[in-house]
């Protein structure tokens, strides 16, 4: 089942970005292996065991926010709380964002197939990761109050299906489906 399976490396060739190679190497040095679930609870440190705590990324969240500083999407603010001064990261690139509205917007609306096998493995990841993320509502915003509850109710029947069904239809998304079962857990 792809909720309960272990992750498995086929390959360490270097990606070239930090982060994903770090995980890498990671996921090669377990001696045992470990489900999703527990990578993604590994690897942003939300983990309370001890013995696994050599696995976490160090500072992920200020890692992935100075890499998207550097492509120009996000921006480096310090904004003051009362006591203390905090640092934000709001988008600077808002066309990028846009782009990505749009593409999901139009994912659920004009070119809705209303079937995961036949959709875009990387709109079905984004749809996954900002239902993970809770900002779906966000992405449907901005429209008309007819098209977001078309929207918000196609997305809301793709995000109820059973991961392990959809996993075991389709090669190449099980990653994605065992995400989101780690997410809904």
């Amino acid at each position: 089942s792809c909720c309960s399976s272990q992750v498995l490396l086929k390959s360490d060739a270097p990606t070239g970005d930090v982060l994903l190679d770090e995980t890498l190497r990671h996921i090669k040095a377990t001696e045992t292996a470990e489900t999703v679930q527990t990578w993604i609870e590994l690897l942003t440190g939300e983990t309370w065991n001890p013995f696994k705590l050599q696995y976490q990324l160090r500072n992920v969240r200020e890692r992935l926010a100075k890499a998207l500083v550097e492509k120009g999407i996000l921006t480096t603010e310090k904004q003051n709380f009362l006591l203390f001064d905090m640092t934000t990261h709001p988008v600077s690139n808002t066309s990028e964002k846009q782009r990505l509205v749009k593409k999901l917007q139009e994912s659920v609306l004009e070119r809705w197939v209303n079937d995961p096998q036949r959709m875009e493995r990387r709109t079905l990841a984004l749809l996954v990761l900002a239902h993970a993320s809770d900002v779906l509502e966000n992405v449907f915003a901005s429209l008309a109050d007819d098209k977001y509850d078309v929207a918000m109710n196609r997305t809301k029947d793709l995000l109820d299906m059973d991961p392990e069904v959809e996993a075991a239809k389709a090669k190449g998304t099980e990653m994605i489906w065992a995400v989101l079962a780690a997410f809904n857990k």
